[in-house]
């Protein structure tokens, strides 16, 4: 909830700048100017990056014994207050051959952010220039040992954004899903199943922030030579890192993007492997997590510790309760549904399905994670001729499900919240997108993956 608050407010205020939001409360204390900041790059080019908090200060990496003290500037920032919400609302009503399927939905979700008064403080860079102009960074120092067999690097806190005086994060959701199906046997029986479902679901959370809490901050990256020297990288833009030693073996490169494009099903389709109970444990814990930001985020890491075969540095405080843990475990039982070591292309699949999860807003996922098993199968058809048909697709050539009034504006309503619109005419349907990102390409293979946990269900 924290995390979705100070998310929306650098959206608002720093859409195309630098500020990165505080994911946690508890890491506010250690974002002080000059504070160090490790920057994870991540499995795949459009990921974006991770940033963890330490305990040090840059004066802690350097050798000598003057600490060094920063110059910083106080001023006024603005005063905030944000409340964000969404409704979800859809009636489905189809029927194919011996399966007939009513879904209706009402939801409401809404997010209230009172930052009130907020006051920026920002390093005097100049000053800490000067002051450290002839010292050397400990090479032997803990966290550059550590960092460097991981590839990662540091950066020391440039500006924050604090709160000052205390306030108020709400959050308030209500929700509404109603389910009756009727499945007719195959053959000549002459029978059908029956099935109806009715889930409502009300919350009502409130977080009291305290003054002098930080929600936002920017870094300047370091660029550290093999004998201690190093530089501020001052320039936007400009990339730190430890120099390369060209005697240690270097970390297996990133997974390229292309992954995304073109090699969905090659890449996804262990997941179509698993047996059948299986594939509907982890399709409806899959949705499950889509809800809550930092399961997502905790799955995707522990996903990567996986495939890795070694812990990334996750902090040990995570803020997970007993009940997003077990979800995650639940996850991760289903793909190893053996007891035997998990298959590394299936794990490669779930990975990437994850990955492309945590990257879309959390309206998308929120769609997502109601959308009925047959609508996404249909997303998924249409998706994939549209793309074969270079654009334009004849209407005659919709899946039977989109044909309906009440699945089409469904399909409009999930793909609005990446900026693409459906249009269509009396002969053709096509795709418009205002997104020059990644992201309706994720969504793309989001809706593929989650339909082959299906396509024998």
């Amino acid at each position: 909830m924290f995390s979705k608050a100070t998310a929306n407010f650098v959206r608002q205020v720093d859409p195309e700048g630098s500020l990165i939001h505080v994911s946690r409360v508890n890491d506010s204390h250690k974002l002080a100017p000059m504070a160090l900041v490790v920057k994870r790059n991540r499995f795949w080019k459009w990921q974006r990056p991770k940033y963890q908090p330490t305990d040090f200060t840059l004066s802690d990496l350097l050798l000598g014994d003057n600490n060094l003290s920063p110059g910083v500037h106080e001023t006024d920032f603005l005063t905030y207050e944000g409340t964000f919400g969404d409704k979800l609302s859809g009636k489905l009503n189809t029927e194919a051959g011996t399966v007939s399927v009513t879904l209706e939905e009402r939801g409401t979700s809404k997010l209230q952010s009172c930052f009130g008064k907020l006051k920026k403080e920002e390093l005097d860079v100049k000053k800490l220039l000067r002051d450290s102009s002839d010292r050397l960074v400990n090479m032997q120092h803990v966290l550059v040992q550590q960092l460097q067999k991981r590839a990662e690097l540091l950066a020391v806190v440039k500006e924050r954004i604090l709160t000052t005086n205390s306030c108020l994060v709400k959050q308030t959701k209500k929700q509404n899903c109603t389910f009756q199906g009727v499945v007719g046997l195959i053959g000549m029986l002459k029978s059908s199943i029956k099935a109806s479902n009715n889930r409502e679901a009300d919350s009502d959370v409130s977080v009291e922030i305290p003054s002098g809490t930080v929600i936002a901050y920017s870094i300047l990256e370091l660029e550290i030579k093999r004998n201690g020297q190093y530089d501020i990288c001052l320039q936007p833009g400009t990339i730190g890192g430890f120099e390369a030693d060209v005697s240690v073996t270097p970390c297996p490169t990133p997974d390229s993007q292309d992954m995304v494009d073109g090699s969905q099903d090659m890449d996804l389709c262990p997941l179509a492997d698993l047996p059948l109970s299986a594939q509907h444990v982890l399709f409806k814990g899959l949705q499950e997590t889509m809800r809550d930001r930092t399961a997502l985020s905790y799955l995707q890491c522990q996903l990567q510790d996986l495939r890795s075969d070694k812990s990334l540095g996750m902090s040990k405080d995570e803020e997970l309760s007993d009940s997003q843990r077990q979800s995650v475990s639940a996850i991760l039982d289903q793909l190893n549904p053996d007891s035997q070591s998990a298959d590394p292309d299936r794990l490669k699949a779930a990975h990437l399905l994850v990955s492309a999860m945590e990257e879309l807003p959390d309206e998308t996922l929120s769609l997502l994670s109601e959308s009925h098993p047959a609508l996404l199968e249909a997303l998924d058809t249409l998706m994939c001729r549209i793309k074969k048909s270079r654009g334009h697709l004849p209407i005659q050539c919709i899946p039977p499900l989109l044909q309906d009034n009440q699945a089409f504006p469904l399909a409009e309503q999930l793909l609005s919240t990446i900026c693409v619109t459906l249009r269509r005419d009396t002969d053709r349907l096509w795709m418009e997108t205002e997104n020059k990102g990644f992201e309706p390409l994720l969504l793309g293979l989001i809706i593929h993956g989650l339909s082959l946990l299906n396509h024998k269900q």
